[in-house]
């Protein structure tokens, strides 16, 4: 009696080596909130403790774009039949995103102590609330990930998360604003064909806040309810963020207000830069019958430069997020389709922030992008 021995594919053995590597490299995006200690203990040692109070800004948008043009791009994406299942299942990647919710409470009440010994210069001080600002606007990244899940501990986490940088309408905009209306009209978050950043920034303040209270009261009341309740999620959301506001105020008196203050507009200021590169000139097309056509990964800028996805926990891979929200970031894939950003995140959002050079790189990549269609970018 003979048996067939089965040849293991070598294109499927290296994917999964490859995919182990990269489950392992997610701990990068555990950097961010060692950081500041460690940019601490730094400045204590040499003396220049002022300095490196800004070193956060320094690292993600100077170093980490010159490692990313080293270290290059990631297009592997996970086979649909064997690998993602088996990495939805693995509870790993779920630890560390829930494991940097309880870290960052830990950061943000270190760092006011910090901030409240007098280790710091008044340029000292803001540089070190703009550092932990840049590690809450991460943070808004991971609640992110953790809203567009089903189970409660995670999207009561991340809104947690996003109570402590005083962001909670995000929770309800982005998941019923957002994802409905993305890369239309409709959408204040889907920035424009030449539109500034800082003609969309002030937008997207408004919006967030005022829609995310108009459909969470929309909510309400088809279920019967009144919008100003203990029904209304905002009310438990932003009462967090009054408490921990309090409480820092209370603790530590003025500094402990522009402390908490100050992080959090940093970081929905960081959030929102982000919006306005991952969807700029973008359009989805209207049909025949009104409606637009389904969002598809064609409708988001894509990145695959490798240090910024995992920095980010695939926020890059945006293209296949906004197609299938409710994919876990582990398993986000690349789309040939995709539009694609000329650098990773870090580096865009410098390059976002300059107007005229943001326009001179990215206003000819839409233009190509709708070649024969110029009409959409009216």
């Amino acid at each position: 009696m003979s048996s067939k021995s089965v040849t293991p594919d070598p294109g499927s053995t290296r994917r999964k080596v490859l995919l182990t590597l990269k489950k392992y490299s997610y701990l990068i995006a555990m950097v961010p909130l060692v950081l500041p200690p460690l940019l601490l203990a730094a400045g204590q040692a040499s003396g220049w403790v002022n300095l490196f109070a800004w070193g956060v800004p320094v690292v993600v948008f100077g170093i980490i774009p010159i490692l990313d043009l080293l270290l290059g791009q990631d297009s592997l994406n996970p086979d649909e039949e064997t690998d993602t299942p088996r990495m939805n299942s693995e509870i790993f990647y779920k630890f560390i995103t829930l494991g940097w919710v309880t870290a960052f409470v830990v950061l943000l009440v270190w760092s006011m102590f910090v901030l409240a010994s007098g280790t710091f210069s008044v340029a000292g001080g803001i540089g070190w609330i703009f550092s932990v600002g840049i590690v809450g606007g991460l943070g808004i990244n991971v609640a992110h990930e953790l809203i567009h899940k089903d189970g409660k501990l995670e999207t009561w986490a991340g809104g947690f998360l996003l109570s402590l940088v005083c962001y909670a309408g995000f929770k309800v905009e982005h998941l019923r604003g957002h994802h409905v209306h993305v890369s239309t009209p409709e959408d204040a978050s889907s920035s424009r064909y030449n539109q500034s950043l800082y003609n969309f920034l002030p937008r997207a303040w408004a919006r967030n806040f005022m829609n995310a209270w108009k459909l969470e009261a929309r909510s309400l009341q088809k279920k019967g309810h009144k919008a100003f309740s203990w029904r209304n999620q905002l009310i438990w959301w932003y009462g967090i963020s009054a408490l921990v506001f309090a409480a820092f105020t209370i603790a530590f008196g003025w500094l402990g207000a522009v402390f908490f203050l100050g992080q959090s507009f940093i970081a929905l200021n960081l959030l929102e830069i982000v919006n306005y590169l991952e969807h700029y000139g973008l359009h989805r097309r209207r049909l025949a019958n009104g409606r637009y056509e389904r969002t598809g990964p064609e409708h988001s800028w894509n990145s695959n430069y490798f240090l910024t996805n995992v920095f980010l926990f695939h926020l890059q891979r945006h293209s296949d997020h906004h197609a299938w929200p409710k994919r876990r970031y582990q398993v986000l894939r690349h789309h040939e389709v995709a539009p694609q950003l000329p650098a990773g995140y870090s580096a865009m959002i410098v390059l976002a922030m300059i107007p005229p050079l943001w326009r001179k790189v990215m206003n000819p990549k839409v233009e190509a992008y709708y070649d024969g269609e110029e009409h959409q970018l009216a």
